[in-house]
């Protein structure tokens, strides 16, 4: 089994568990308070981690108050980091209220909107990041940087899996370098079209998930289908698609692409199991 790596957002999340997010002008009393780093490459690094398999985390960190939450969090998990943030960088904030009663989550970020910059990747990087990585995953995020190593992994015949959450300028030109995209339902491309549209875009297999829905797949040959979503008892949905990302990236490090069907099946097992736990690691602590 061969090393994943993540490129792309971390973030510090400060989580505010609520009875319900508040009115205008309404002050609440939150029920619970935590402070962690997220993002969607951040999170499925650590997803990862979790699941057994050696990871590296690529992106913007930084050395600052916010940075120091990152890296505490990265390394409590065992990723390797590669930071490329330009001098003074701190990482974006979120503010995430989760209901208690829905575990539905409200998230307000600047994610990585007015970042640029980055310390470029030499060949030599590339080298050594990709050396002994068997799967990337790429969450669209630091655009320069997601092509460098887009782009390298292909180079190297190493699967590259795109994070979909929601379309970002540009992103056309990086779908071309994704062997593997999984896409929220929220995911719209300029012009419309489904999610089964991508694979005219470079992808060879493409799947979407709708929270609690099932994740339906299609591929290149013609083939598709779909993924029932377990019925769980929601406590908080924060995280939940970076989970399941994470745990895609680990099952194609492990095994490859030859059956994608079945690695998804697994990753939403994982990721339905997240949704039962506070927070996008809480998972793990139950087991």
């Amino acid at each position: 089994m061969g090393a994943v790596l993540a490129c792309g957002l971390a973030t510090v999340d400060v989580v505010q568990v609520v009875a319900a997010p508040p009115l205008p002008d309404e002050k609440v009393v939150a029920l619970a308070s935590t402070v962690a780093a997220g993002g969607p490459a951040c999170n499925a690094a650590m997803t990862a981690a979790l699941l057994g398999v050696e990871t590296r985390f690529v992106g913007a960190v930084g050395s600052g108050p916010l940075s120091a939450v990152v890296l505490r969090d990265l390394a409590t998990h065992g990723v390797a980091v590669t930071d490329l943030a330009p001098a003074a960088f701190e990482p974006p904030l979120s503010t995430v209220l989760v209901t208690e009663a829905t575990g539905e989550r409200a998230v307000v970020s600047r994610n990585a909107v007015g970042t640029a910059d980055y310390r470029a990747l030499a060949d030599r990087d590339l080298d050594a990041l990709l050396e002994g990585v068997t799967a990337v995953l790429v969450d669209g995020h630091h655009l320069p940087v997601a092509l460098g190593v887009a782009r390298g992994a292909r180079e190297r015949g190493v699967p590259v899996l795109l994070d979909g959450g929601s379309w970002k300028p540009g992103l056309e030109e990086l779908i071309a370098d994704v062997d593997i995209a999984v896409v929220s339902a929220a995911f719209s491309q300029p012009g419309g079209g489904g999610f089964e549209t991508l694979l005219d875009a470079g992808p060879g297999w493409v799947a979407c998930s709708d929270g609690a829905g099932p994740v339906r797949w299609s591929a290149a040959d013609g083939r598709g289908g779909q993924v029932d979503v377990p019925v769980m008892d929601v406590v908080d949905t924060l995280g939940a698609g970076d989970v399941l990302h994470g745990a895609l990236l680990a099952e194609v490090a492990r095994d490859g692409t030859a059956d994608l069907p079945g690695m998804l099946a697994a990753a939403v097992g994982v990721a339905s199991r997240s949704v039962g736990a506070s927070g996008a690691r809480g998972w793990a602590e139950q087991h």
